[in-house]
């Protein structure tokens, strides 16, 4: 049951929290090492000490440099840390780009931490770090935790992101401001066939934009077209180095180049599904 977000303070959400992971006795946390993740597998290890298990998944969606972080984090918090991949491109579900796409990502993850959990003999209950924010948006790995039974704590508990920025503040997280990630292929629209081309050129495009200082970024694929997404505030510094963004994302194979005057969007590339489809989630 998810606690009344509005009814309680912070500082109840969070004893709420602990309550919640004392009542498991032992968790699997599919652990990424953004912000959200970063934050539960914290206070489990406060909550449960060794009883607190993180599991990263490599995939080909998943950056080389995010999974490497997330280790890094693991291993700081002292927490039990496992390391497994996943094969999302063998799924024709995952690869054909549909709409539901992140519920068979999300479906085949959970189903292989289960399979794990089952393996080592762990007897444990498996968390995601699904928030309150997760609910107002259009979120089809939501129905794939449901079914598989995967238990969202921070979203019992009823915290917003913004709640866990500032408790992971409190508790000197580094990821307190890290920025809002999802996996490389929420860059490719919906009916675009999601292929190892394309991953590696957005994962490339990110990269470099990333050595340039910017924090937020998105480089959306559209076959030829580069679309790229920074905050707000940072499109003065993107035009000033235009010249050499433009030169870099044509050497990894982009024709054309464009910024998106908007700026940063969570989800972008939904807004061309209906409301329909968004109401049924998936």
């Amino acid at each position: 049951m998810i606690a009344s977000a509005k009814r309680l303070t912070l500082q109840e959400k969070d004893a709420l929290l602990g309550q919640l992971l004392h009542e498991q006795k032992q968790v699997v946390i599919a652990f990424s090492g953004g912000v959200d993740s970063t934050f539960l597998l914290a206070r489990a290890v406060q909550e449960l000490g060794a009883q607190a298990i993180a599991v990263t998944a490599a995939s080909e969606t998943f950056p080389t440099r995010e999974f490497e972080a997330a280790k890094r984090l693991a291993e700081a918090l002292g927490a039990r840390w496992h390391q497994t991949e996943i094969r999302e491109m063998e799924n024709p579900n995952f690869v054909a780009n549909p709409v539901n796409r992140c519920f068979y990502c999300k479906d085949g993850l959970y189903e292989h931490l289960g399979e794990l959990a089952v393996k080592n003999d762990w007897g444990a209950t498996i968390c995601d770090g699904a928030n309150m924010d997760d609910l107002g948006d259009y979120r089809p790995g939501r129905i794939a935790a449901a079914q598989r039974g995967v238990r969202s704590l921070l979203q019992e508990a009823g915290f917003y992101k913004e709640e866990i920025r500032t408790l992971s503040r409190e508790l000197g997280l580094t990821t307190w401001n890290k920025p809002s990630f999802a996996c490389l292929s929420s860059r490719i629209p919906y009916g675009s066939a999601i292929t190892l081309e394309k991953i590696d050129q957005i994962d490339r495009a990110e990269g470099y934009l990333l050595s340039l200082g910017f924090h937020q970024v998105r480089v959306r694929h559209h076959n030829t077209i580069a679309r790229i997404e920074v905050m707000p505030d940072d499109i003065p510094m993107l035009l000033a180095k235009r010249a050499d963004i433009d030169r870099v994302l044509r050497e990894i194979g982009f024709q054309y180049v464009t910024l998106d005057l908007f700026g940063y969007q969570t989800g972008s590339m939904n807004a061309v599904l209906s409301g329909a489809v968004k109401t049924n989630n998936g």
